[in-house]
């Protein structure tokens, strides 16, 4: 039966699908991790508080790309390049989605614009990424090799997405509520696309690694186009909506240390 666990499990059973798989994760938290480390660096300072926040998803996003980097170097793998059509961030970027890497490069300082556009790009994939995870911890939170890293990384960008919802409501409180929503709303339609995109390249490449037959790819590839069909139509909405997290405070404390299987 073709399902998501399925499916993952054939990935994860093969070296060389496995190794793409990480290596294209652990070369997107990689840049996150880079960007954030940056934004900090250049908070304004009418929002020098945010710097430690957004420092500390920095953190954790280069914590899980030594994680994937560590999953690979357990199975004697080494990373892969990552071919430019499955590189999510970059591709975001391409869009013009989120902060340039041009204009993180220099060491000029934000402004508040600037952190609306990087909340809201961060509010979106934020959105995804704990989707994505929460489907990998429902499947393998108990696989004796990935569940223990899949359940932090998860933890870890629940957390984000809930610092991103309440710090657009605070900026959307202090005035700022139309520009976040137009930038939300540019962003989250943006994503979609550079999803739908972004998945058909990677399930082309690990059909040809994993010998996928031509109807199981077509059916794979219709499965990706009707959930941009429901994003478009107006899935897309839970990626802007705004609402007070449960957990507040979610990036006020130290960073959680990586498993020591990774």
């Amino acid at each position: 039966m073709l399902s998501a666990k399925s499916l993952f499990q054939e990935i994860l059973d093969n070296d060389e699908s496995f190794a793409l798989f990480c290596s294209i994760a652990a070369s997107g938290e990689s840049q996150g991790g880079w960007e954030n480390a940056r934004i900090a660096a250049l908070v304004p300072g009418t929002q020098r508080e945010l710097a430690p926040k957004i420092a500390r998803h920095g953190a954790d996003e280069d914590k899980h790309g030594r994680i994937f980097n560590a999953l690979m170097r357990k199975r004697g793998l080494k990373p892969v390049p990552v071919p430019p059509e499955t590189d999510y961030t970059m591709l975001l970027e391409n869009k013009g989605i989120g902060l340039a890497h041009s204009r993180l490069k220099r060491d000029e300082p934000l402004t508040v614009r600037d952190i609306v556009t990087y909340l809201a790009h961060s509010r979106v994939t934020e959105q995804r990424a704990s989707e994505q995870m929460t489907l990998l911890r429902r499947h393998f939170a108990d696989h004796p090799d990935l569940g223990r890293a899949v359940r932090m990384i998860s933890d870890d960008e629940d957390n984000h997405l809930a610092y991103c919802h309440e710090e657009l409501l605070r900026l959307a409180y202090a005035g700022h509520g139309r520009e976040i929503q137009r930038t939300l709303r540019a962003c989250a339609l943006a994503e979609i696309r550079v999803h739908r995109d972004v998945s058909l390249a990677v399930m082309a490449r690990m059909g040809r690694i994993l010998g996928w037959s031509g109807p199981k790819a077509a059916v794979l590839a219709a499965g990706i186009h009707a959930v941009y069909a429901y994003e478009r139509l107006g899935g897309w909405r839970r990626m802007v909506s705004l609402r007070t997290p449960a957990r507040r405070d979610a990036l006020g404390g130290p960073v959680t240390p990586e498993p020591e299987l990774a």
